[in-house]
């Protein structure tokens, strides 16, 4: 393997979650009146930190979202999360291989420590990521695009950026790991490759991905 580390996002990527929470973001900006289709949710907030969504429905209406707004979106997440939630297809795999090849790994992800844990519990990838492999944009006070977190984890894995492998499905991850100087490779199964055209390299199947970082 030509990296020392591979960082994963979570939404989209480790687990199949983007479809569940843009659609219930959607619904729940819409309720509080500012109407968004599961389209835009996609657009505008997906791979972001949830300050995002605050800033930009700021930016555009003047008005600010309710003090309750994510702890209330979290648990409507969360429900369904263990209703529905289920992980990439392929990913297992992934995890395993680079495990058996001893490859370093970690995931570093625009969400809360919450939200990774619960999503991780409930597909049982938490196997795979005890405490010292889970980072978050909370752990940093900035989410994607900015680059702070990417290297906060490697810092925290003690891996130079240079030698660093990420995995990512939206457009503001890619930005990230562009910024902290890594590879990125990007994961168009939802995201329209065009989107993601600045990844050094895009695959659609998360099982062509140990190919691809051998």
């Amino acid at each position: 393997m030509r990296y020392d580390l591979v960082i994963f996002d979570n939404d989209g990527v480790l687990v199949d979650s983007e479809p569940i929470s843009n659609r219930l973001l959607a619904a729940y900006l819409t309720e509080l009146g500012h109407p968004t289709t599961y389209e835009d949710s996609i657009r505008d907030y997906m791979g972001s930190a949830m300050h995002r969504v605050h800033d930009l429905v700021a930016e555009r209406t003047g008005e600010r979202l309710p003090a309750e707004f994510d702890d209330v979106f979290h648990r409507r997440v969360f429900a369904a999360f263990e209703r529905e939630l289920k992980p990439v297809a392929g990913i297992g795999d992934v995890l395993a291989k680079l495990a058996a090849d001893e490859v370093p790994y970690c995931v570093a992800s625009s969400g809360s420590h919450e939200r990774i844990r619960v999503g991780h519990r409930t597909t049982g990838l938490d196997r795979w990521f005890d405490e010292t492999r889970i980072f978050s944009s909370q752990d940093v006070g900035k989410g994607k695009p900015e680059p702070d977190l990417f290297l906060y984890a490697a810092e925290r894995m003690g891996v130079a950026p240079g030698r660093c492998a990420v995995v990512e499905d939206s457009p503001l991850g890619v930005q990230a790991a562009v910024a902290a100087g890594m590879d990125v490779y990007g994961f168009t199964a939802m995201t329209p490759a065009a989107k993601l055209a600045g990844a050094t390299r895009l695959f659609a199947d998360m099982r062509e991905l140990a190919g691809l970082l051998g």
